[in-house]
């Protein structure tokens, strides 16, 4: 679905997946039902990304880092990649849901990481536009530029005080 975009037919997904369509209908009964599923995964491969960058318990800061380190890492087939899936997935109020849980869930993992609200608020933010410039810039930013950008946010969790 993710490389033929948001108006492939039920058919080709399940010819794709290598089941058949009525197997196909079983699991996901409707097209949006498809692409819930398909942001249920890559928010479970996101989440499983940023577990396995967890610095030790009692690190200020360990969640932020998470988050910053599986942001900006390279995706060969990133969801996210394909606007045509993405502007179908915001058009789901299923989905629409399931971000705004999401996102909730990760903020409150960086609220609650012993970083001051500041440093947590501004990263958090920064990482929102890292995404939607992604999205819709993908491939215009240099690496060196994108690397910058991730050691800077980085830098801004080794202290956890107010910012200004």
């Amino acid at each position: 679905m993710v490389a033929n975009g948001p108006n492939v037919s039920l058919d080709a997904v399940a010819k794709e997946a290598g089941v058949s369509k009525g197997g196909l209908l079983h699991h996901f009964r409707t097209k949006q039902a498809l692409l819930a599923g398909l942001i249920d995964e890559w928010f479970e491969h996101y989440d499983a990304a940023v577990e396995s960058l967890l610095e030790p318990e009692g690190t200020p800061g360990r969640w932020t880092r998470a988050h910053i380190r599986a942001t900006f890492a390279e995706e060969e087939d990133d969801l996210w990649a394909h606007p045509s899936v993405v502007t179908a997935l915001l058009g789901v109020p299923e989905v629409q849901q399931r971000i705004d849980t999401a996102a909730d869930r990760w903020r409150r993992q960086t609220d609650s990481d012993g970083l001051h609200p500041q440093r947590a608020d501004l990263i958090s933010r920064a990482l929102d536009g890292v995404t939607l410039s992604d999205l819709l810039w993908r491939g215009q930013e240099t690496r060196e530029h994108r690397e910058s950008t991730r050691d800077l946010l980085l830098k801004l969790t080794e202290q956890d005080g107010p910012l200004v």
